[in-house]
């Protein structure tokens, strides 16, 4: 009495509606819900960290702390070094209301940045011919005071620190793969126990437990199915509901990017896979304990 997975008349066995019904679809479709921005999520930060480690790497500073008689010389001769230097695309001193914006997030609109002795900064620009410890041995040479910071103990805090939250991600997507499987192997064990009668009189007809486990696995894994791929879809739209990169900057926009929107499309395959193993696994030792 072997039937294949694709045979419809084992359906009979399995409800077709019931609390099992619901509790497959609505679980695995929340579990894929939450998938789409857990991957969302997790692909934000792949970007952000190489956004990060790209800019940082290119972004220098030049700091000149010397009295403001000389300031404006050091500041000539700083522009001069750089301008005969390889490797450096642009440079450019930060006037005094750029330095001021760049100090308003912890000191406030109101700083009185012409009484206060800040430093002149240079914002340079390099490539990768830039020697930067050449760079930096010349300009201790040819102007002393001027500090070369080419962002290395800030850049690699924040590639570190994308690169944990992205780890997070996966972790994520992980546990509700598992979540999922577990929701799946409840259902199966419901059914199965809403539906001992059934199968006791298909015992007795002489059906084998594995065509009772094909049965109840086909039916619960297109259940399963249908309700990741619904959840997928809602969460997808979801996702681009949210605001863009150039409104919040925040993790470059928590979207899906060029290819990057057809890795949600996996999520149903992946949770129509967990389901089908969960709920074979979970009907067989059911039914080996089944009187």
């Amino acid at each position: 009495m072997e039937l294949a997975l694709g045979d419809r008349a084992s359906d009979r066995v399995v409800p077709p509606t019931g609390h099992t019904v619901w509790l497959t679809v609505l679980s695995a479709g929340a579990m894929a819900f939450l998938a789409v921005f857990a991957l969302a999520l997790t692909l934000a930060t792949g970007r952000l960290a190489e956004r990060w480690a790209e800019d940082l790497a290119q972004s220098m500073t030049i700091r000149l702390a010397a009295p403001a008689a000389e300031a404006d010389a050091q500041q000539a001769a700083v522009l001069a070094v750089l301008a005969e230097t390889p490797g450096v695309a642009s440079a450019r001193a930060l006037a005094p209301e750029e330095q001021a914006a760049l100090l308003e997030p912890w000191l406030g609109p109101d700083l009185p940045v012409g009484r206060l002795p800040l430093p002149r900064l240079i914002d340079l620009v390099g490539d990768d011919d830039l020697d930067v410890d050449g760079l930096r041995l010349r300009l201790e040479g040819e102007v002393p005071g001027a500090v070369l910071d080419d962002h290395t103990r800030w850049r690699a805090p924040l590639v570190e620190a994308a690169g944990r939250l992205r780890m997070l991600g996966w972790l994520a997507l992980l546990l509700i793969a598992c979540v999922t499987a577990a929701m799946v192997s409840l259902a199966a064990k419901a059914a199965l126990a809403a539906n001992a009668e059934v199968i006791r009189v298909l015992r007795l007809v002489g059906a084998r437990d594995f065509y009772v486990a094909r049965a109840f696995t086909r039916r619960i894994t297109l259940r399963a199915l249908a309700g990741a791929a619904a959840g997928t879809g809602i969460g997808m739209v979801a996702v681009t509901l949210l605001p863009s990169a150039e409104k919040v900057g925040f993790l470059t926009g928590l979207s899906f990017s060029g290819a990057g929107w057809l890795a949600p499309l996996m999520i149903p395959l992946f949770a129509g896979l967990a389901a089908f193993f969960a709920t074979r696994r979970a009907a067989l030792r059911a039914l080996a304990r089944f009187e």
